[in-house]
């Protein structure tokens, strides 16, 4: 029921992820900015928060409805054209048989979200529709003259045209963390609060590297035995240039884990730009 007409630097489908496969070597996965996939499918009131939509990189991202749909764009503030008219961002939006839906770069954020009433239902894999770019499990990338399936509309209707959610910020980002079970292995873990960083281009779905300080391990400290790794974890590799970990992390990891971002956080992190400037504040 949508074609794809471009995909931008990358667009992936992608749900909440396949919780309970870590001890296979498999991660979980799912939206990098899990709260803007749970926003749009509340605005569309599909059953499930969690139903799979299309997540976009930096826009440039373009489709065709093949039938009546209604959508709800989140994530970042990209510029959204439907039949060729303007729309807007965190609201519901009409799409009529054969329309186009352009979306153009975001001045701010990351990845945009297009959520759909119905859901984007292409087959599951180990019960997630999600895309692990680090394995390679689930559905492949989006490309041009893809055609995707969206499930029936669900019984409920929705509740709100729009809401009034804030966009990620341009400027510095804040991201709270507590401090991490590794935090010892670190002459002085506070002082990753004390640095302004760079979110730096080496920055994916699996980790983003902060550049702009150094973090000093301790004497004797280096490689662990590995041990298993989560969502927002901040390890500390012998360069002292942290890495916070996301939705495509690794599901174990040897260098110590020294802060790791609260849950709603490790979310805003999904949204930092290469060369955004990012402070840690422990909590």
């Amino acid at each position: 029921m949508i074609e794809i007409l471009a995909t931008g630097p990358l667009a992936l489908v992608q749900d909440l992820g396949r919780p309970g496969y870590a001890a296979l070597g498999v991660g979980r996965s799912g939206a990098a900015d899990r709260g803007a996939l749970r926003l749009g499918n509340r605005l569309v009131a599909n059953d499930s928060e969690g139903a799979a939509g299309i997540e976009v990189l930096l826009g440039g991202f373009a489709f065709r409805a093949r039938r009546r749909l209604t959508i709800a764009l989140t994530g970042a503030p990209a510029p959204a054209l439907v039949g060729g008219v303007p729309v807007g961002h965190h609201a519901l939006v009409a799409v009529r048989a054969g329309e186009e839906v352009r979306l153009g770069p975001p001045p701010a954020g990351l990845r945009t979200y297009v959520c759909v009433r119905g859901g984007v239902t292409v087959p599951p894999v180990l019960g997630s529709r999600s895309t692990d770019t680090l394995s390679g499990i689930g559905p492949a990338p989006l490309e041009t003259g893809d055609a995707l399936p969206v499930g029936p509309e669900p019984e409920a209707f929705p509740l709100v045209d729009v809401a009034p959610v804030a966009v990620p910020p341009a400027g510095v980002v804040t991201l709270r963390a507590v401090l991490g079970p590794r935090a010892e292995h670190a002459v002085s873990p506070e002082a990753l609060g004390r640095t302004l960083w760079e979110a730096s281009a080496d920055i994916d779905r699996v980790g983003m590297r902060l550049a702009g300080g150094h973090l000093e391990m301790a004497d004797g400290a280096g490689s662990l035995p590995s041990e298993g790794l989560g969502r927002g974890a901040v390890q500390l590799p012998p360069g002292g240039e942290p890495v916070i970990f996301g939705a495509d992390h690794p599901v174990t990891g040897g260098y110590p884990v020294v802060a790791v971002l609260r849950d709603a956080d490790a979310d805003r992190a999904a949204q930092v730009r290469p060369g955004q400037q990012v402070r840690i504040r422990l909590t």
